[in-house]
C-alpha cells in the first residue's frame, strides 16, 4: 500500500493536527516504512505455528494467598462522615 503526501494531510486533519509540507513527507516516508515492514510480515508463511503470548515460554511465579493484614474497616470508617451497613455515605451529585 502506498500512501501520498495528500494521504498523510489527510489523516492528520482527521487527527486534527496541523502539519507542515516538510512535515508531511517526513511522515511519509516514516509511514510507508512501516507499511513496507507490515507488508513483508503478512509475506511469511505462518501456517503450522501455534499462537503464543509471549516470545519466552515463561510463567508467572505465584506465592500462597494469605491475609497478611487486619480487617481495620470499623476503625477507618469511625472518621468518615456518613457510615450504614459498612458502606460510605456520600452526597448525590447527579440529579
Amino acid at each position: 500500500m502506498s500512501l501520498t503526501t495528500n494521504d498523510v494531510k489527510r489523516i492528520a486533519y482527521l487527527a486534527r493536527l496541523a502539519i507542515s509540507e516538510e512535515e508531511a513527507e517526513a511522515t511519509l516516508a516514516k509511514l510507508s516504512g512501516i507499511l513496507g515492514l507490515i507488508e513483508e510480515m503478512q509475506a511469511v508463511d505462518t501456517a503450522g505455528i501455534a499462537p503464543m503470548s509471549h516470545s519466552q515460554d515463561v510463567t508467572q511465579r505465584l506465592r500462597e494467598d494469605a491475609v497478611t493484614e487486619h480487617n481495620q474497616r470499623d476503625l477507618l470508617q469511625s472518621i468518615a462522615p456518613a457510615v450504614e451497613n459498612g458502606l460510605y455515605l456520600v452526597p448525590k451529585v447527579i440529579e
